[in-house]
């Protein structure tokens, strides 16, 4: 009745299932397109009559605009039960199942730290986060943040003048850019990161769905930099949340008189790091990031005697000797990550999470551009 696609954006967008009930019936019967050949359902799912109406009569119009969104370039959909699902987000509270991504998928497999503050952030607090942000990208890091105006906009602009990378996890649609005056900028985060959401295309912004847009950001991220956030702002929900989920957050610390830094102050005394440099935050992060390359290669290890789907072969099998195979195309001169896929013939995925665990065995040097030098 439908292929993948259909079923799992069908899944999404099937009313009052939600995402905690869509993981449970993948968990139970296997793959999306098995629940829509279901005749009955475990009762202990307490599936509302109205999403039982609608997986036993779907309305395949509706996810139209879905399926024509995807087939425009550069344009993808990652479901929870793809093997290079993000493990980090994988790992945090009720992990989307679908993400919508415009631009490079694979750069969701590199290193990130979230970086969130006010929307009404003073004029140090932009400085404080061109500053921040622009040493992190250049070091390496991925920049995620939100897309907001103030110090989101600011932390993706940094991260692009760095010639680093940068993601912007959105509450709307991807087909629809929120706030209108960042447009601009978020087609400049498309060309060398990402744009990502958990909304169906056509989803406007509402106030529900950015708590929920700050859990992806967290949960993609090492840990979560604040750099100006008010006692009552919602900034401090994305920080509850990486606590939640036993990441690191670090905040900067501000004058006592200054509205916006009461938050990071009070960040500060419930345990969050105070940091004053760019080292200190990479310091901090450097334990967790290790653990991730150490999961990815356990990952790697479960795919080598599989088959895996390539863009530039028609097959390959990843083998124990993948890493330095994939070493011996990166040149002792910056090596563009583009001619690293294609001349590997692996997958951007592929080759983002083998990056990854070659720069934490200090094999290679991430360089500003998406470039890597080997060392």
């Amino acid at each position: 009745m439908t292929d993948l696609h259909q079923a799992w954006l069908l899944l999404i967008r099937c009313p009052g299932l939600g995402s905690t009930r869509i993981l449970k019936l993948i968990n139970h019967f296997g793959n999306a397109e098995a629940v829509f050949s279901q005749k009955s359902f475990p009762l202990e799912f307490k599936i509302p009559a109205k999403s039982l109406d609608w997986i036993k009569h779907p309305d395949l119009e509706s996810i139209q605009p879905d399926l024509e969104w995807l087939e425009k370039e550069d344009n993808h959909i990652i479901t929870i039960d793809d093997d290079l699902y993000p493990t980090l987000l994988k790992k945090a509270e009720s992990p989307p199942p679908l993400l919508y991504v415009t631009g490079k998928p694979e750069v969701l497999f590199q290193p990130q730290i979230a970086v969130v503050g006010s929307r009404n952030a003073s004029q140090v607090g932009l400085e404080n986060t061109r500053s921040f942000c622009y040493d992190l990208a250049s070091k390496g890091l991925t920049i995620t943040s939100g897309l907001a105006i103030g110090v989101d906009g600011t932390a993706h602009k940094a991260a692009i003048q760095a010639g680093g990378t940068t993601i912007a996890v959105t509450g709307t649609g991807l087909d629809v850019v929120y706030p209108s005056q960042n447009r601009e900028l978020a087609h400049e985060i498309a060309k060398t990161g990402a744009l990502v959401s958990e909304f169906p295309i056509g989803t406007k912004p509402h106030a529900k769905n950015f708590p929920r847009r700050n859990r992806i950001i967290c949960g993609l991220s090492l840990g979560t930099l604040v750099i100006e956030a008010g006692i009552q702002s919602g900034t401090l929900i994305t920080a509850r949340q990486t606590m939640e989920i036993n990441r690191p957050v670090m905040a900067i610390p501000g004058s006592i008189h200054n509205p916006n830094a009461k938050g990071c102050n009070y960040l500060i005394k419930q345990g969050a790091k105070l940091v004053e440099s760019a080292p200190e935050i990479v310091e901090e992060l450097t334990p967790l990031a290790h653990s991730l390359s150490f999961q990815i290669k356990e990952k790697l290890e479960l795919l080598k005697n599989k088959t895996v789907q390539t863009e530039n072969k028609p097959y390959i099998n990843a083998g124990e000797n993948e890493n330095n195979e994939l070493l011996s195309h990166i040149m002792y001169e910056p090596t563009a990550i583009d001619d690293i896929i294609i001349n590997s013939g692996l997958t951007a995925r592929e080759v983002a999470s083998t990056l990854l665990i070659l720069e934490l065995e200090d094999k290679i040097r991430a360089l500003p551009g998406a470039q890597y030098i080997r060392i």
